[in-house]
């Protein structure tokens, strides 16, 4: 095969492949999102924010513990090669050892830990069986992901999230109509998160009996060599992710809180969008650079920018709808955080393409590094402006934030790489163009909605003209028969 060829091969492949896990994502997803409208009815505003909270421990309870050793999967494809599937299972033990070691310092410390997390018993137990669950999903979806194989995955996902949605759904419902008010919270706990535990160790069995290894220490040296340097930078993220909400609750109280949360699940839409495309556009950009071939990654970058740029930006135009839609009007301040929350989205976003080229070359401590130091000024400036100007500065900080963690990563990518496949100055012009764009928006938010709806009218014949023809031009790469 020539190389023209096996260059177009890859291109198909990858399109084929991701665009197939980007539309079952968003459906599996989705799903998930779609309960939001419901479950701002059936519970309280504290009770609501409750459950984000314990949420909000899960997602840094999983990196942490299992010592983020599924982030080496992706690159220990290409150095382990036909032994990915052993290499992948015996990996996933020493996760499990470092999780259960976590496990029983809990159980030592386990009352103040309780308190410090505010979680009751059911809870604590229900977090820590999740955690050993959903690091094999992390593992399963890491592996299959990189082989450009997302059908196995994709129906994993659909016959546990669907089914632990519907059903938290369902209790939370009898448990509201039976009088029971004060159990909503662990209902909606165990209907979402034992199914998925359930799924999860199914996944662990499947993956020992693919791989038919549990111990190999060379293994575990080389995803400790890789991963552990990502824990500060994994862990990092998922603070700040996590930070303003558990400070708004903190220092303001449970219904800001909600307030807040709302709003950071209105961006969890163009995350979901974002963490899609990236999980399908990672494999292909490995291939890109792993064949000599990077000069081809900024242009497809590019566009993919303006995309979730534009997308950002119809989520603030009609901010009010989806607030009203997603919480009712007792949620209504929501809409002013919007804006700040799409944009740190977006560039956390942006910022994926520098630290994917560090952790390619494996310079992983140097991502770390530059996380860490973003993480603690965010946690300073919430702190600050939030005793300063309130709940809603806490959205302005994190964005700020992100800004920055983008611009030390592409500092960094200089620094080691002597290049940089994406231009910081194209991706800051991007970046300022569509948060000021975005905060010019919520102006009209006190103006007649049908401003905004002719303003969307406008707009969206002009972003068909640019994106179309790059539609047609990945289409037509796949319509092509593969060699």
């Amino acid at each position: 095969m020539s190389e023209k060829e096996s260059k177009q091969s890859l291109n198909r492949t990858a399109f084929k492949a991701g665009i197939f896990y980007i539309f079952s994502q968003l459906f599996i997803r989705g799903i998930t999102f779609l309960m939001t409208p419901i479950y701002t009815r059936l519970l309280s505003q504290p009770q609501y924010n409750q459950i984000k909270i314990f949420e909000s421990w899960l997602l840094i309870f999983a990196p942490a513990m299992s010592l983020c050793l599924w982030r080496s999967v992706e690159r220990a494809k290409y150095d382990v090669k036909e032994r990915f599937n052993e290499y992948v299972s015996s990996v996933q033990t020493l996760s499990y050892i470092s999780i259960s070691v976590f496990f029983v310092l809990f159980l030592i410390f386990k009352e103040p830990l309780q308190r410090f997390c505010s979680m009751t018993d059911f809870m604590m137990y229900i977090a820590f069986l999740y955690t050993y669950a959903h690091t094999s999903i992390f593992y399963f979806q890491r592996r299959e992901k990189q082989m450009m194989r997302y059908k196995a995955s994709t129906t994993f996902t659909t016959v546990t999230v669907v089914p632990a949605t519907l059903l938290s759904v369902l209790l939370i419902y009898l448990g509201k109509i039976s009088g029971h008010e004060d159990s909503l919270v662990a209902l909606r706990i165990g209907g979402y998160y034992i199914p998925m535990i359930i799924g999860g160790f199914f996944a662990a069995g499947l993956m020992i009996w693919q791989g038919k290894k549990l111990v190999h220490i060379g293994y575990w040296k080389y995803a400790l060599r890789f991963s552990v340097p990502l824990i500060p930078e994994v862990l990092s993220i998922q603070i700040m992710n996590q930070a303003d909400k558990l400070m708004v609750t903190h220092m303001v109280g449970e219904i800001s809180g909600s307030i807040f949360n709302l709003a950071t699940t209105v961006s969890y839409i163009i995350w979901i969008l974002e963490d899609s495309v990236w999980n399908a556009w990672l494999p292909w950009m490995y291939e890109k650079i792993a064949r000599d071939e990077s000069q081809d990654i900024e242009h497809y970058w590019s566009i993919l920018m303006h995309a979730f740029g534009i997308i950002s930006w119809f989520l603030v135009l009609f901010a009010p709808e989806i607030i009203l839609i997603l919480g009712s009007k007792k949620y209504e301040a929501a809409i002013y955080l919007i804006a700040p929350m799409v944009t740190g989205t977006l560039f956390r976003f942006y910022s994926y393409s520098y630290t994917a080229i560090q952790n390619y070359y494996k310079k992983t401590g140097f991502v770390a590094m530059s996380t860490v130091s973003v993480m603690l000024l965010n946690v300073i400036l919430n702190y600050v402006f939030i005793l300063l100007f309130g709940y809603r500065a806490a959205a302005y900080t994190t964005a700020f934030s992100y800004l920055m963690l983008m611009c030390m990563q592409a500092f960094m990518e200089k620094r080691l790489t002597g290049e940089q496949m994406i231009p910081l100055r194209k991706t800051l012009l991007i970046s300022v163009g569509y948060f000021l764009a975005c905060l010019a928006t919520m102006l009209l938010f006190n103006r007649h909605f049908i401003f905004r709806y002719l303003i969307a009218a406008c707009l969206i014949p002009v972003g068909l003209k640019y994106f179309l023809p790059q539609i047609k031009s990945v289409l037509k790469i796949m319509k092509k028969k593969q060699n």
